[in-house]
């Protein structure tokens, strides 16, 4: 980091946080440890902009990793937490707000007819695995190198997402005895995939996929192999979940599985569906969800689950998606920020490619066809992308600490700002080349 950018205030909070919080964070990735220098410390965030505790301003393109699809602190998202939280923080108790988001996701949603709230992402995966378990009576599951689906331990194996930005595709912690039960697939291989399942398929429980893998770079696969998954799954018995935590709401109002015209069994919900609160969920039709607790043998519970709090945010978020056309909105600023990248790597002949699916952004550090695998993101890209996130940063714009995480528009964003921010990108790549 060089010193025209004053982070005196974010430092010594910093140093502070290292003697009670495990590397000064709640999360690894925001330690900055991929990217050098000092994490920021927010102050406040409005809009398309965070600032500071030292008062600097940033275009943020990060939106507390996908939730944020609005932007900081809407208003109107807002109101729904105040008057929501002036009637009680948390219940523990049936309320209409979880009723209303719940026959929203239903309404968006094809092949979904039962929801269940849970408070993470990680939770609402991890659950419906449990699910697909009980209700298929088998143990083993299938997820694919480079998707990652939180930090259970069972899916916790050639994870993404902090994971590989630290190098670590697999966790110390994990028994090999839970790790067993999982097989790691690489993404972009249906023969590959077929040929496995033919073999093992009478015992495979679940496979479970990021339809649009965003948590090891933006992974973007084919529709041949998504709809290979379909029918083999059904071929064998098992049942095919589609984590759809970033996903969800944001490429699509139905999701990848509507972009991909694919009905999963299962889906994970997470982030745009809490509006900026604490929130997950799993779904789907009524068939598998007769199993679960109180109507069924397979238990699952939370405390917070369906807070009322969360419910008001997610519901006044997936009503603006609608009133508003956000998503067309998101999908012409997207092309806009895709076109100006795409003229400033041609012309200045960057080893780096563009990947964008709507409103998800990445930058791959490498020459050559955006990756379809984890095993194709190239590993060097560590180095030059610190210095191209370095650059932006001193210029006020805000991407993601780790070369393996993507970038969010939101709705907040202007066609102005993305203009600015493209200029940004293009001056911090000819300091990085």
């Amino acid at each position: 980091m060089t010193n025209d950018l004053d982070l005196s205030r974010s430092a010594q909070l910093f140093t502070e946080a290292c003697k009670v919080l495990p590397g000064g964070v709640s999360s690894p990735v925001r330690a900055f440890k991929a990217v050098g220098g000092t994490p920021l410390f927010v102050a406040s965030a409005q809009g398309s902009h965070f600032t500071d505790v030292d008062g600097n301003d940033y275009l943020d393109f990060v939106g507390s990793w996908g939730p944020l699809i609005l932007g900081h602190a809407h208003p109107e998202v807002l109101a729904a937490v105040t008057t929501a939280a002036t009637r009680g923080m948390t219940y523990g108790a049936p309320h209409q707000a979880e009723l209303e988001l719940a026959k929203k996701v239903v309404e968006c949603y094809a092949g979904v007819e039962r929801v269940r709230f849970t408070s993470s992402g990680t939770e609402a995966t991890m659950s419906a695995l449990r699910l697909a378990r009980g209700a298929t009576n088998r143990d083993r599951i299938i997820k694919f190198s480079g998707c990652y689906h939180g930090h259970s331990d069972g899916l916790l194996v050639a994870a993404g997402s902090g994971a590989v930005t630290f190098g670590q595709p697999s966790s110390l912690g994990v028994p090999e005895q839970i790790a067993a039960l999982t097989t790691v697939l690489p993404l972009d291989d249906p023969t590959g995939f077929s040929a496995f399942m033919e073999r093992e398929g009478a015992e495979i429980a679940a496979v479970i996929i990021e339809p649009i893998p965003a948590n090891n770079g933006l992974l973007l696969q084919r529709t041949e192999f998504l709809k290979t998954l379909r029918r083999v799954t059904r071929e064998h018995g098992a049942l095919l979940i589609f984590d759809e935590v970033i996903s969800g709401f944001r490429v699509a109002r139905g999701g990848a599985g509507e972009l991909y015209d694919i009905r999963p069994d299962l889906v994970t919900f997470g982030k745009i569906i809490g509006g900026g609160m604490p929130v997950g969920a799993f779904a789907g039709p009524a068939e598998y969800f007769k199993n679960l607790a109180p109507d069924g043998g397979i238990y699952q519970a939370g405390t917070l689950s369906g807070n009322p709090v969360a419910m008001a945010a997610g519901l006044s978020t997936l009503e603006i998606l609608d009133r508003e056309a956000v998503l067309d909105g998101l999908e012409a600023l997207g092309k806009r920020l895709e076109d100006g990248v795409l003229e400033i790597l041609a012309n200045g002949h960057y080893p780096v490619s563009f990947v964008r699916q709507g409103s998800l952004f990445w930058f791959h550090f490498a020459e050559g066809t955006p990756p379809r695998t984890a095993e194709d993101v190239n590993s060097t890209a560590v180095g030059p992308y610190g210095r191209f996130f370095r650059a932006c940063l001193e210029d006020g714009v805000y991407l993601a600490p780790s070369a393996f995480e993507v970038g969010f528009l939101s709705a907040a964003h202007t066609s102005t700002e993305v203009d600015r921010a493209i200029a940004s990108f293009g001056a911090a790549l000819s300091k990085v080349f």
